[in-house]
């Protein structure tokens, strides 16, 4: 389908649910995951009002590393995690930092997110964070088919640098976790590291191909491409944000927004990092923190590089877009209100020139930071909650929102249609905070 929405290839699905195909589904929030469960949900027959006071991926999902990574089945939360704890609030430059002004507030979080790194509990994250990435590619090239914008997205793989193969030993424990869940790699040398990306700096000896990742070019075009879709064949946008989600008793009724308030047969929260205070005027006390992500554009970085490099001793996302080479990364835990911190941008110059020395970091685009939705165990609430039928939550997909978005509209699709999903649902719920 082409981004106005002419395309035969529209074909709405037989209803086989509570819910009737005039009945209106408000969406709050317009970024990658609320524009996939629109156009999921109007294909199956279903009016839907997508709410949100900016343009559609003007957040996250614009700002991100372009990077749809199926293999990511690590949390962030492993065994080990207490040690790093005191860097985290202490090193300003470190990767994952908390100012000392946030410690008290992000205290709750973080005992969740420790607790989150017993062995046990790891293994049950991966093997639902498994199941839900393993085929995030198929989900992406079937909605981009649909809206005609395929070109947005690029099967070149993924290569993650060591610096040596003792460094490489460190992160033993992801790479094993990874392999026993089929994820595809190779282990290369120097020389491997050249054929791929002959910029890579000489310092990276060891090499991690992930063969079956890929990428976007544009983030944002493609958020607007399906945005474009979902207009074409019928969803309302509407440049409000939602202030309540309204009920009459256990019933949902609909949404009241900054021009009033408006009915709907069911309401799916989609709004990120600000979804827990929409939930919390239902009782839900949802641990939900922003991680504060960064990145810069380099348009003339003279670098060409073919695909994602992770340089690991950086934690950053360097990748090639139309916009320039984007380099994405360092995280905070700051809440929603803190100003962005210019110094903690200007971090990722110096990532970029520990992986490619020969960049250019002259005339760089503004920084850009945003607040990504981070649950303390890495995965995302998706589904319908047990005390409210009729309100559906699509949240809390971490630095991962891009890679999850088809595959999470796709399940909302079908979870609102009663068709059977293609997931066990229950690591998702609400319900388990």
């Amino acid at each position: 389908m082409s981004a106005n929405g002419n395309n035969k290839n529209n074909e709405r699905l037989p209803m086989t649910t509570r819910y009737r195909s005039d009945d209106s589904i408000a969406i709050i929030g317009a970024g990658i995951i609320g524009v996939s469960i629109g156009w999921h949900l109007i294909k199956r027959g279903f009016p839907v009002v997508i709410y949100d006071p900016n343009e559609p991926g003007s957040g996250c999902s614009s700002g991100n590393a372009g990077a749809i990574s199926p293999g990511s089945v690590v949390p962030l939360a492993m065994p080990g995690l207490l040690a790093s704890v005191p860097g985290m609030m202490l090193n300003p430059a470190g990767a994952l930092h908390i100012p000392m002004r946030y410690w008290l507030a992000a205290f709750p979080w973080l005992a969740r997110f420790v607790a989150a790194a017993r062995p046990s509990r790891v293994l049950e994250i991966s093997t639902a964070l498994s199941a839900f990435y393993g085929n995030a590619i198929d989900h992406h090239v079937r909605l981009l088919t649909e809206v005609g914008a395929l070109d947005v997205i690029r099967q070149t793989g993924q290569l993650h640098l060591y610096r040596s193969r003792q460094h490489l030993q460190e992160n033993q424990g992801d790479w094993k976790l990874r392999a026993s869940h089929g994820v595809e790699f190779e282990i290369m040398d120097r020389a491997g590291i050249e054929a791929l990306e002959p910029q890579v700096g000489e310092a990276y000896q060891v090499g991690v191909f992930l063969p079956k990742a890929a990428m976007s070019v544009n983030p944002l075009r493609q958020v607007r491409a399906i945005a474009s879709a979902v207009a074409g064949v019928g969803a309302e946008f509407r440049r409000e944000r939602v202030r309540a989600i309204e009920h009459d008793g256990d019933t949902i009724t609909g949404v009241t927004s900054e021009s009033g308030s408006r009915r709907h047969r069911a309401v799916v929260v989609a709004a990120g990092a600000w979804s827990a205070t929409l939930l919390r005027g239902l009782g839900y006390k949802v641990p939900l923190e922003a991680q504060r992500g960064y990145h810069v554009d380099f348009r003339n970085s003279n670098i060409s590089l073919s695909r994602p490099i992770v340089p690991a001793d950086r934690k950053v996302f360097i990748t090639p877009m139309e916009t320039g080479l984007r380099v994405a990364g360092t995280v905070e835990i700051a809440g929603l209100e803190a100003s962005p911190s210019e110094a903690r941008a200007k971090l990722l110059y110096n990532d970029l020139k520990a992986a490619l020395p020969s960049a250019s970091v002259a005339q760089p685009d503004p920084s850009w930071m945003g607040h990504r939705p981070c649950l303390p165990d890495s995965l995302p609430v998706i589904g319908e909650t047990q005390r409210w039928p009729g309100l559906m939550c699509a949240f809390g997909h971490g630095h991962l929102g891009l890679s999850a978005s088809a595959v999470t509209g796709d399940l909302v699709g079908r979870l609102l249609a009663g068709e059977p999903s293609l997931l066990n649902m229950h690591p998702f719920r609400l319900e388990r905070f």
